[in-house]
């Protein structure tokens, strides 16, 4: 069980530090329910579990959305990702944060609802959190956040293959991806 003092800790946070640091996140449990609140900071600090949205993004020509992170970015700085997306805010419900975030991180309004693949628990010595995977058709010019995305691109799903053994890639978003092709193999997404 989680300390509540840990939960609730109000503790400073460096205004020059990096990006959303002392946003307020829900904290969650094994089975991915609310234990508690923390700033994002703290919660990422002390590894408490808390939840992910994660969006692949594809135009017109069924590429997919990949950029690389600033390196102001909290978590993973300067790694490319080929999902847009973040975490939930307290109160926000998973579907609800797909579409803020991916509407954000692209730069457009009016973006389509996310289509809801899975859930999975991302989990490592340093890192916790229940992350849901959707996916969505941007036809929309975007123009993605500079204070989010150094450099981004549409690429071929193939082009995007070739390039996970040579880019620094965030490796929740890694793993996420690794899922993805494993249960669309399966034939259940």
């Amino acid at each position: 069980m989680t300390d509540d003092r840990l939960l609730n800790s109000q503790e400073p946070l460096d205004a020059e530090g990096p990006l959303n640091a002392d946003e307020v996140l829900d904290v969650v449990d094994e089975q991915d329910r609310v234990v508690g609140q923390a700033p994002r900071a703290v919660a990422y600090a002390r590894r408490l579990r808390t939840r992910c949205a994660f969006v692949l993004v594809r135009d017109a020509e069924d590429r997919v959305f990949v950029h690389r992170r600033t390196p102001r970015k909290l978590v993973f700085p300067s790694h490319y990702d080929m999902f847009v997306g973040g975490v939930v805010g307290t109160g926000e419900t998973y579907d609800e944060a797909a579409l803020r975030e991916a509407e954000e991180e692209l730069g457009v309004s009016g973006l389509s609802r996310p289509e809801p693949l899975f859930r999975f628990l991302y989990e490592t010595p340093e890192h916790a959190w229940w992350s849901a995977v959707y996916q969505v058709r941007c036809t929309l010019p975007v123009a993605p956040q500079e204070a989010e995305i150094d450099w981004h691109a549409f690429l071929p799903e193939e082009e995007l293959a070739r390039r996970l053994e040579t880019w620094q890639w965030t490796p929740d978003g890694l793993a996420a991806y690794r899922e993805l092709l494993a249960r669309r193999a399966a034939g259940e997404v």
